[in-house]
Parts: C-alpha cells; structure tokens; sequence
C-alpha cells in the first residue's frame, strides 16, 4: 500500500485542506483510489459517503486509523463521521471530493472525538425533547428503529441516535435511562421480552459509538404505561417505542439552538 505524506493542516480547530501528495520519480502520485479498503467493527457506522467512495474511504483510513492497525474502530469511525459533516457541511452527498490523485486530511493532533462543545445543538433541538420528572425525554417511536416485532435497529436507525451519541460523548457525566414499550397485541410475555430486547439494541448502538455502557440504565415495560390506545392503529403506534432521558438535565438546555 503508498502511503501519503501528512499536510498538518495549519488550524488549531477541527479544519480541513485539500494536501497533494508529493509526486514520486517516477512521476505518479502516492494516493491512488483503491489503495485503501475498510474493514474492522466500526465500518457500519461510517456515513455512506465515507464508506462507499474510495476517496472517503482515504480520508477515513489516512486521517483517523489512530492505532495504525488497518482496521476501522467504533470510535475512529465516529471521529470520521463527525469531521467529515464538519468538512462537507449539510450537503454532505455533493461534497466535492479532490481529485483522484489527492486526498482531504485533517489535523490528527486536533481530532479527538467526543471534544469539548462538538455536539450538535440543532439536532438536539430538533429530537423534541420534553420536561419529565426524571429528566429531559425524548421518544423515538418503533418505526423509526425497528422492523415490526423485531429488536434489530433499521439501518437509518444510527444516524437518527448519532447526535445524541455525539452529546453524550462531549458531557461524559451525563447518565440516561432507556425505556422500551410495546402496544397490547401478543402476551404479556413476549411483550415484555421484546421491550427488554429493544431497549437493549439502544444502548448496544450507544456503545457502538463511544458512549461507555455503564452510563445507562435498561427496562422494558411490555405493554405497560401506554401513552395512547391500544383500540386503534394510530394509538397502537404510539405505544410502540423507545423513550431515552437524560437523567435530571432540563428540556429547556435543548430549546434553542
């Protein structure tokens, strides 16, 4: 595999520039689209601009393989997620990559991730959340995160938990609750297993992206405590779900953005 020679990028904050590898005698460039491929536990966390694109795939392995083991981390795919929507902005699909031969770097001694004030506050906003007497809640209904009577996250599951992920990195004293519900249909018994299950695939993607485990309380309530009726389709859907709370944090830290 060619190696690139690092550009360190002049800003002391999490900016990027666009490095030219120096050309060899032989007049070629050292990066060319395929020299790098992904592999490791955290390549499904990567945004599918990073892991489809060989160009993405360059930025991901030059910038944040931190353990220069040739694998993708959880938290070095985070870390990459997280410059990446900082490099490429909200229009993260048409981001202009450089050429074939170039590669975008970041600063490694700036990207750390889980930095002080890095999480996104309007997308904090905009999960809604609201006052509880444990805390700020916030609920993510079924269809958002599972398949119907399945515990395994949908795959645009992740990136509906990542700004919160991204909190929960950068305010390390938080500690949550997840609660997970169902609606009436089936026993109480496999409610309740299915609650539990689903909860628990919550904290598992938490994990995933850097959050330590040990910050979360778990319990499924099965059919229990439904928020609407379970008579209709309408009232059934809004049992089904999962409900996150940040214990004794305010509803009003996220009003405004």
């Amino acid at each position: 595999m060619k190696h690139l020679s690092l550009l360190v990028a002049a800003s002391a904050t999490l900016a990027a520039t666009l490095a030219t590898a120096p050309a060899s005698a032989q007049g070629r460039w050292d990066y060319r689209p395929g020299d790098y491929r992904l592999v490791g536990a955290g390549v499904g966390l990567l945004v599918p601009e990073l892991r489809r694109s060989p160009r993405g795939q360059a930025f991901v392995m030059r910038n944040f393989d931190f353990n220069r083991d040739g694998r993708v981390q959880p938290r070095e795919a985070e870390a990459a997620n997280e410059a990446f929507l900082r490099v490429a902005g909200p229009n993260r699909a048409r981001y202009a990559w450089p050429a074939a031969d170039r590669v975008t770097v970041i600063e490694e001694t700036r990207v750390v991730p889980g930095g002080p004030g890095r999480w996104d506050r309007r997308a904090m906003h905009d999960y809604g959340f609201r006052q509880t007497p444990r805390g700020a809640t916030l609920t993510l209904q079924e269809d958002v995160l599972f398949a119907t009577d399945s515990d395994r996250l949908r795959p645009g599951a992740i990136e509906k938990l990542r700004p919160l992920a991204g909190y929960l990195r950068d305010n390390p004293g938080v500690r949550v609750a997840i609660d997970g519900f169902t609606d009436s249909r089936g026993t109480d018994a496999h409610n309740q297993d299915l609650s539990e299950r689903r909860a628990a695939s919550v904290r598992a993607a938490f994990d995933q992206m850097g959050v330590t485990r040990a910050r979360f309380s778990v319990v499924g309530h099965g059919e229990r405590d439904p928020v609407a009726s379970n008579a209709t389709a309408a009232g059934m859907r809004q049992n089904r779900r999962v409900e996150v709370t940040l214990l004794g944090r305010r509803a009003s830290e996220f009003a405004r953005y």
